[in-house]
């Protein structure tokens, strides 16, 4: 439940439409810009990030192979993409563990351009932004950049339970699979052949807990994101990822975002996103944790 908000954001900012065939702004409504904030409220300058020492990134809590916290120490794909970006402005990187909103809009307006109700302090750069260019006319106050990576979806099972072939969305009309509750999965799979998936689908408060289900033979597959399904993979489970009739969001980009008013930030932001995916840093670093490194549209 706690990223439904992204999942919910994510199928509606990337579900095809006639009207944005040649122009993705093209129902754009300006947004307000934030107002009477101190710099503390909106952000910083590079120059003043540089002049401190530190930049402050925001990372989902809790979301392994992401990011999250093992015995005080900031773990993760993101945790360790954000050092990168770090070692690159010459700075000390330092995290911020946020939980996912009603809406990505909500997270990036609490994290990045505006802050909460209570304690207005935000974050420099918020990794694992989902990027489309019809959202990104949407939210005016952030610059999305610094696409680092691709996901998609992707299907664990039981080599067992399937030695001949691999499973697809049809096979679940009589096995049992898993997936994070409210999760774009649950959604696609719930719907699936007129709802005929529906009774076999087992749902779980988090991708980690229903491969572990996968793993204790509760179930015979399951289902989500490629980079979660291969980190959560034991002795005896495979993972394949096979067309998924139906499913308009399969697959995605991640990058990060910015204030909208700090550009020289953003910009060098990028440029260290590229360098470490022109030398293959950040691939590697998806490998350190077991996980498929999968390009970005950039």
């Amino acid at each position: 439940m706690r990223r439904a908000a992204l999942c919910l954001t994510l199928i509606a900012a990337l579900l095809p439409g006639a009207a944005f065939a040649d122009d993705p702004c093209a129902d754009h409504i300006p947004q307000a810009r934030p107002q009477n904030a101190s710099r503390d409220i909106v952000g910083q300058e590079l120059d003043v990030i540089q002049e401190r020492g530190w930049i402050l990134i925001a990372v989902y809590e809790d979301f392994p192979p992401y990011s999250w916290e093992e015995g005080g120490e900031a773990r993760g794909i993101d945790v360790e993409i954000g050092r990168l970006i770090a070692e690159d402005l010459g700075v000390e990187p330092r995290f911020t563990f946020v939980d996912a909103g009603e809406t990505l809009e909500t997270d990036l307006r609490v994290n990045l351009w505006q802050g909460g109700v209570i304690g207005g302090r935000v974050a420099n750069v918020m990794m694992r932004i989902p990027y489309d260019a019809r959202f990104a006319c949407r939210v005016e106050q952030v610059v999305f950049t610094g696409q680092y990576a691709g996901e998609r979806i992707a299907i664990a099972y039981s080599e067992a339970a399937y030695p001949d072939d691999p499973p697809t969305p049809a096979y679940f009309r009589y096995d049992t699979v898993s997936v994070e509750n409210d999760s774009i999965s649950d959604f696609y799979l719930s719907a699936f052949a007129g709802g005929q998936v529906r009774s076999n689908v087992r749902r779980f408060p988090t991708m980690a807990e229903a491969m572990d289900a996968l793993a204790a033979g509760e179930v015979q597959a399951a289902m989500g994101p490629l980079s979660q399904i291969e980190f959560g993979l034991a002795e005896g489970l495979a993972a394949h990822t096979p067309p998924l009739p139906g499913f308009a969001v399969g697959q995605w980009t991640i990058g990060l975002g910015v204030n909208f008013q700090y550009r020289p930030l953003a910009y060098s932001v990028d440029d260290a996103i590229w360098a470490a995916l022109s030398d293959g840093r950040i691939e590697e670093i998806h490998r350190s944790y077991g996980v498929s490194f999968q390009q970005p549209e950039r």
